[in-house]
């Protein structure tokens, strides 16, 4: 797997252009309504004891952070290329393991896809980490966010038709 594509997220294009048009709605109109709000704030007098203004300059820093988050996930997105069938894992992939004698069927890829027929696991998550590039067959442990080490065996991989 190569460097970008291990930084790469995988988008359908329905997603893709849903965040694209948050990203230019939040990087236009609702920058200038929340800079009217910081201004119309700061007018009122004294900031140190001003709700308003500490409110408004919170969202805005929510907002900005978003407009990173979108920024950075559109730069590195690989858009509705589905991985070929091959049996390897990778982002793009309807995955189905088997954890604790039971079988979880997932995609691989974004949770900004937000398709609500499949559970969605981003690539850099723990499981997501551990199968990314393994093969139908083989077994992986991971640890959970808690440090319990879970075994996953990859029983199928398909390639995500959305």
């Amino acid at each position: 797997m190569t460097e970008t594509a291990a930084k790469a997220t995988f988008l359908t294009q329905e997603a893709y252009d849903r965040l694209k048009a948050e990203l230019a709605e939040l990087s236009g109109p609702a920058r200038t309504e929340i800079a009217k709000k910081i201004d119309a704030a700061r007018q009122e007098g004294d900031l140190r004891e001003n709700g308003g203004y500490h409110a408004a300059r919170e969202e805005q820093g929510k907002m900005e952070a978003r407009i990173r988050q979108l920024q950075q996930l559109l730069d590195t997105a690989i858009i509705g290329e589905t991985p070929p069938d091959d049996g390897i894992v990778e982002p793009g992939m309807v995955v189905t393991v088997e954890m604790f004698g039971d079988e979880e069927t997932f995609l691989l890829g974004s949770r900004e896809i937000s398709d609500d027929s499949i559970q969605v696991f981003s690539e850099k998550s723990p499981i997501g980490a551990a199968v990314n590039g393994h093969s139908v067959g083989e077994t992986v442990t991971y640890a959970t966010p808690s440090g319990k080490d879970v075994q996953v065996k990859i029983l199928k991989t398909k390639p995500y038709r959305g």
